[in-house]
């Protein structure tokens, strides 16, 4: 008994068994290549070490080169209730890695892991010990309600839901693992609890895939001596962003939340990674100085009555264009590059102006009270634009190649976009309201204009797996027979992502996968979740090589079939005088 004190053995899983028993685990011990871990255990005295000395001196020892370490523990929630899940790589190494990082920032951490750990004395206080290869082994039942105590008595907790060391599929050409386990399904549901994606890079040696193509729990008997070739490895670690329970769909079960917890996971994968191009802009210029309110009040009291579109309060919506109000174009001009800037899609010029503002019409909205205009839409009355110039005549023509179907040529439309609210406006319903109002205003006026469409502009402040996601879940299938990107965000969907996407439709659990990949949980951009309230379908995503390669995700909304709830909304008394519109 004291042997098994100051060294590694599978004796040690099971002090009070018989003497034949012993020498068959002492038998083990070679195979298994557990007794070449005992001897780098006495040749470096990890003996009666504490757990986290044991486990740097294994990390050091075994010269592991990690990276991820710094940017993992800054996810990690300092207090309350926390579930981290992994994939498994490796089957040991990676558990006694993260649990020495995660350990740092949650003292009170537990890891559920395979018994067989239980060899490593120094470590056993960081375990709830299981037996993954045998679901039903009635020992795993306390160790499970272990669990589900430690989450409600406001602990972190480190899973590795596939129960077992990842394989090779030929399926897939690549490494993957099992189905996780609905316990992570069931304590990320339970109230209040965050939960924590990651994904360690790395793999076994070929000779353990070629030994399971063979007979896969032969495998097993290799974990061992897996562990001890790690020797020199680089092991890279990413993790998600800390999620709420809530941010999960409610209607999902144990299971098909495990599902896409296993899914989250993934897509922190450190291979799956975008860098957007270098900003176009070097060097940004000053913006111009704010335009006069004086001049700004003569160019709108000068506006013809009709375009003045719609007041609310302290706002009032006005549309005109460029030759009858130059300096509130160029006020306009300069608020566009001011927010812009602060998306990071700004094009460094003093102000946001092109060729275009000329020829569209300017849709823009006053603060009466301090006599400064606070967010504004660009819009292309397609009808008049093609009979003068043709398909150049569209901005959106550079971004798109559009087919004879695509409504723009089909009937008279409006190209919707460079729009923007104010720093202190934006996130505000009034804001947003407005801008509406006035667009349901002019509709009205010109109810032949029965379709909007355009772009929704995501910042590349956005992670590049998130605007892939982004594409993957709103775009229509086969939208491509009415419009293409002439510019196309090069950049592959996970696989393990997609091939979920079949059970767990990617639409339906976005804001999810959004909440775990951006640093700070943003969801998708407001502005699309407008479009969506409104019916928008989603043709495709194009990257705007003029506007700083921000990607633009490309809609359209048919107005008389949007809910009757937001028309009567936007439309107010003129509802039913557009309705009833025949062209």
């Amino acid at each position: 008994m004291s042997q098994n004190l100051s060294s590694i053995s599978i004796n040690n899983l099971a002090p009070n068994a018989s003497s034949v028993k012993r020498i068959l685990m002492s038998v083990l011990d070679s195979i298994l290549g557990v007794k070449k871990m005992n001897e780098l255990y006495q040749a470096h005295d990890m003996q009666g070490l504490s757990k986290e000395a044991f486990a740097d001196k294994l990390i050091e020892v075994l010269q592991l080169d990690i990276t991820g370490i710094e940017a993992l523990q800054a996810k990690i929630p300092k207090v309350g209730p926390v579930v981290i899940a992994s994939n498994h790589p490796f089957g040991g190494i990676e558990g006694v890695i993260l649990a020495r990082a995660i350990g740092e920032v949650r003292p009170d951490l537990k890891v559920l892991a395979n018994k067989g750990l239980g060899i490593f004395r120094e470590l056993k206080d960081y375990f709830i010990f299981t037996n993954p290869l045998s679901p039903n082994d009635p020992q795993n039942a306390p160790s499970l309600r272990q669990c589900v105590k430690q989450i409600n008595n406001q602990g972190a907790l480190l899973i590795f839901p596939a129960g077992k060391v990842s394989y090779f599929e030929k399926s897939k050409g690549g490494i993957s693992e099992c189905p996780w386990n609905k316990l992570v399904g069931r304590l990320v549901n339970i109230d209040q609890c965050l939960f924590v994606p990651v994904f360690v890079s790395g793999k076994n040696s070929h000779l353990f895939y070629r030994v399971e193509r063979l007979f896969f729990k032969l495998r097993m008997l290799l974990l061992g001596r897996e562990l001890l070739n790690k020797s020199g490895a680089s092991i890279s670690i990413s993790a998600g962003t800390a999620i709420n329970s809530k941010r999960f769909n409610k209607t999902l079960n144990n299971d098909s939340r495990a599902d896409l917890c296993r899914a989250l996971s993934y897509a922190q994968e450190s291979t799956w990674r975008y860098q957007w191009p270098a900003d176009l802009v070097q060097k940004q210029q000053p913006i111009i100085a704010e335009i006069e309110k004086a001049q700004l009040k003569k160019e709108l009291a000068a506006l013809p009555a009709n375009q003045k579109l719609v007041k609310v309060k302290r706002f009032s919506a006005y549309y005109g264009y460029q030759h009858q109000m130059p300096s509130v174009v160029t006020e306009i001009a300069r608020l566009r590059e001011l927010v812009f800037r602060q998306h990071n899609e700004g094009s460094g010029e003093p102000l946001d102006t092109d060729r275009f503002d000329a020829t569209y019409t300017h849709l823009f909205i006053v603060d009466d009270v301090q006599e400064k205009i606070v967010g504004a839409y660009r819009m292309g009355l397609t009808d008049r634009l093609i009979e003068k110039e043709g398909l150049e005549g569209l901005y959106l023509h550079k971004m798109f190649k559009f087919n004879p179907s695509f409504v723009n040529q089909t009937e008279p439309a409006m190209e919707m976009g460079r729009s923007f609210l104010i720093p202190e406006m934006q996130g505000s319903y009034q804001g947003l309201l407005m801008l509406w109002k006035g667009i349901g205003a002019f509709v009205s006026q010109f109810p032949q204009y029965r379709t909007l469409y355009g772009t929704v502009s995501i910042s590349k402040l956005y992670d590049a797996r998130s605007v892939k996601l982004i594409e993957q879940a709103l775009i229509e299938p086969n939208s491509h027979q009415d419009v293409a990107p002439r510019h196309t965000l090069n950049f592959e969907m996970h696989p393990e992502i997609a091939a979920l996407a079949h059970q767990l439709p990617l639409a339906e659990h976005l804001s999810t996968y959004l909440a775990s990949t951006e640093e700070d949980g943003k969801d998708i951009p407001i502005l699309a979740k407008q479009y969506q309230k409104l019916g928008a379908k989603f043709h495709a995503l194009g990257i705007d090589t003029s506007f700083n390669h921000t990607p633009g995700l490309l809609l359209s909304v048919h107005l008389p079939s949007a809910p009757e709830k937001l028309l009567k909304l936007y439309l107010g008394d003129t509802y039913q005088r557009y309705m009833s519109f025949k062209k």
